[in-house]
């Protein structure tokens, strides 16, 4: 188990705040809820387009124990195909306004696209969620700007070409390579190092032999000193695994991955069945909490 001094000695404070926003990592891993108001998403597709489903849910996540709530308007799934800025914003923006009229919980915005990025802040939004990890560097700019946090992600390729026959030398050394690049230079851009977190992005241009090797070493990401997000929510992997086609009959095995993340220091899960992951980060929580003196 991680010591109280370790985690003094990476992280100098458990409050992370910011003008529109507050994060308490003093309990532990905290839960981001996933929105997606998409037609195509891989487990939840359709289910949410219309705006009044859509706040009702992310409500009910809120409800739920979700410290944050992650609102996207593009599928990221293998093989998808981009979706314009203009039509992220008309599906994203409704949603982050009303949400954030009836809610305090912080809201990120799932994009990879400045213009997307800046309307969702305009409209209540409080953290961006870059699965390029500032591929289009004006978003770190942005964050900086307006003072917000950034999750910074690892991806081989596009959505649509990433699960290509993906290949590394040494994945994990890659990934957290790649990653701290990309963290340094948000710092660089002005955004403030405990307002980073790195994602190793599960899923995203690896297979499944690659997932596991960086479940397995996710604590070597936490030892960077970045807060880190983890996003293994109801995939593929873990169907394989399982022998669970249907996405929705993973919540076991994603419970797996996140008692494995927070037991690991993960700063933060992002999961679609937010009330049964915060059990799995409360026990975990506990445990880690116990060996203490």
């Amino acid at each position: 188990m991680r010591s109280k001094k370790e985690k003094v000695e990476k992280h100098p404070t458990d409050l992370l705040e910011w003008p529109v926003g507050r994060l308490d990592f003093s309990a532990g891993c905290l839960v981001m809820g996933i929105l997606n108001v998409t037609p195509d998403s891989f487990s939840d597709g359709g289910e949410f387009l219309d705006g009044d489903r859509a706040l009702k849910h992310g409500l009910k996540m809120v409800e739920d124990g979700a410290a944050i709530i992650d609102v996207g308007g593009e599928s990221t799934r293998p093989g998808s195909v981009s979706v314009s800025a203009a039509e992220q914003i008309g599906r994203v923006l409704p949603v982050v306004e009303a949400l954030s009229a009836k809610t305090d919980v912080p809201i990120s915005v799932d994009t990879c696209e400045f213009e997307v990025a800046k309307a969702a802040l305009d409209a209540g939004a409080g953290m961006i969620n870059d699965i390029t990890a500032l591929g289009d560097e004006r978003i770190g700019e942005l964050a900086a700007e307006r003072q917000v946090p950034v999750v910074l992600m690892h991806m081989k390729g596009t959505p649509e070409t990433m699960q290509v026959e993906p290949r590394y030398g040494d994945v994990v050394a890659e990934v957290l390579e790649f990653l701290l690049e990309r963290a340094r230079r948000a710092e660089q851009l002005g955004v403030p190092r405990e307002m980073i977190f790195i994602d190793p992005g599960i899923g995203f241009g690896k297979t499944l032999e690659h997932n596991l090797l960086l479940l397995k070493d996710i604590g070597k990401f936490v030892a960077s000193g970045f807060r880190v997000l983890v996003g293994a929510s109801r995939k593929s992997f873990i169907g394989s695994i399982t022998g669970r086609q249907d996405p929705r009959e993973r919540v076991y095995g994603t419970a797996s991955t996140v008692a494995l993340c927070a037991a690991a220091g993960v700063s933060i899960v992002r999961v679609h069945d937010v009330a049964e992951m915060l059990d799995v980060t409360k026990v975990a929580a506990a445990v880690d909490q116990s060996d203490r003196s």
